[in-house]
């Protein structure tokens, strides 16, 4: 305002201040002002100052250089980093996609296995345990003794039972040897009676008819008469006592049947005393780890009692796919598996079966979804996974985390073969 004033009343005079501002494409400087004239009051100059024609004049060029100042030609090195990361990024992301096309995971699944508990089946004093936590053993391998006196008494019982049995046995058999032997003897009296029965018949006959004829006496027939009936009456003996010594033999046979039977007991009892001895030693029927371990040296154990917890070799993983996952999951297919425990391993297997239903259709407590109010949730469905090779020296056990991943296109995918192809 103190310029224009100035410049209205026509007089150029020079202002000088210690605090004047320095000239400015806005703002003219003291030389411009002391070079002006007085104008007149209706002049066209007047109404546009000269300095305000050049601001005007400059705009255009300010203009110009601004657009050539953006930002695609202020840095153009980092606009062609950015155009090359977003190309990097789109590529790398088709390849993710298509290459995740190929493959099923989950981080569902676990190791499974069939544990179980060893228990001894006879009650006794555990006298060693050979064994300590986590160790392999191989089949066969002692877990645990229990004292065998007592068992190793009644197995010893037993077998003198069973002598016992085996004596009566011979002995019947050589009753029946004398048996028969007396069997042929009264066969041999029945012969020799049978004979005498022939011969008095005929001395009967002969001294009968003389006596008719008179050329015999009376006395002498009927001697030979009763001699005739004492051989009959003897015949007769003879036959009874061979059939009573015949069913002799029936009942010496019944006896030795029932020595027989009473062996078969003996044995079977002296058969239950050796597996009860051999209960006392309490072994692996299979290789694995003796895992919990609770035996000790003077326990009481009692049948039945968990002296420890044993995880077989043969182990798989369970995994716990999604129902919408298993369109093209068939048994046979290759599986690459990663323990949680041992991330940098890599272990290979293929599924084995896939369970023909869900999880929870099997819990104890299944789901009624024909009651209440209904909500669809995508279901679990157990997919067994066998390790082709499983590695020995690590350890590996019923309920560690994997995660399975399963290879559903066995065609190559994008990225396989530019990897194939570098």
């Amino acid at each position: 305002m103190f310029e224009e004033n100035i410049l209205e009343r026509g007089e150029l005079q020079e202002i000088e201040s210690p605090h004047f501002a320095p000239a400015s494409p806005l703002r003219p400087s003291k030389q411009e002002i002391k070079a002006r004239a007085p104008l007149a009051p209706d002049s066209p100059a007047r109404e546009q100052p000269e300095w305000s024609a050049r601001t005007e004049e400059k705009q255009p060029e300010a203009s110009g250089k601004g657009r050539r100042n953006g930002p695609l030609y202020r840095r153009p090195v980092v606009m062609a980093i950015g155009a090359m990361l977003l190309a990097a990024v789109v590529s790398g992301g088709y390849l993710y996609v298509d290459s995740a096309e190929h493959f099923q995971s989950t981080d569902d699944a676990f190791i499974a296995a069939r544990q179980s508990a060893l228990a001894p089946k006879v009650s006794g004093y555990v006298t060693t345990v050979p064994v300590s936590d986590n160790q392999h053993v191989a089949a066969g391998d002692v877990i645990a003794r229990i004292d065998d006196r007592d068992y190793r008494i009644a197995l010893e019982q037993a077998e003198a039972q069973v002598a016992a049995a085996q004596a009566s046995i011979e002995n019947i058999d050589a009753q029946l040897e004398v048996q028969q032997a007396q069997i042929r003897a009264n066969e041999a009296q029945v012969e020799q009676a049978q004979a005498a029965l022939v011969f008095a018949e005929q001395q009967n006959a002969r001294y009968q008819d003389l006596a008719q004829k008179g050329s015999g006496s009376i006395q002498n027939a009927q001697q030979y008469s009763s001699q005739l009936r004492q051989q009959q009456a003897a015949l007769a003996s003879a036959q009874a006592t061979l059939k009573l010594s015949q069913r002799q033999v029936e009942a010496l046979k019944a006896q030795r049947n029932s020595a027989v039977a009473s062996l078969a007991q003996a044995k079977a009892q002296r058969d239950q005393a050796q597996l009860n001895l051999s209960y006392t030693t309490v072994t692996a029927a299979q290789p694995g780890r003796v895992v919990n371990l609770t035996a000790a040296v003077g326990q009481f154990a009692q049948p039945g009692t968990n002296l420890t917890m044993f995880v077989p070799d043969q182990i798989w993983v369970t995994a716990n796919f999604k129902e919408i996952q298993l369109d093209r999951m068939r048994p046979g297919e290759r599986v690459t598996l990663k323990i949680d425990a041992y991330p940098q391993r890599e272990i290979q297997g293929h599924i084995d079966s896939v369970q023909p239903g869900s999880g929870t259709a099997f819990s104890l407590l299944p789901a009624q979804n024909a009651t209440g109010n209904y909500v669809k949730i995508v279901q679990r469905v157990p997919v067994k996974i066998v390790m082709d090779d499983p590695p020995t020296d690590v350890a590996l056990g019923p309920g560690m985390s994997v995660v399975p991943t399963v290879r559903i296109d066995p065609t190559p995918s994008l990225y396989e073969r530019l990897r194939t192809w570098l």
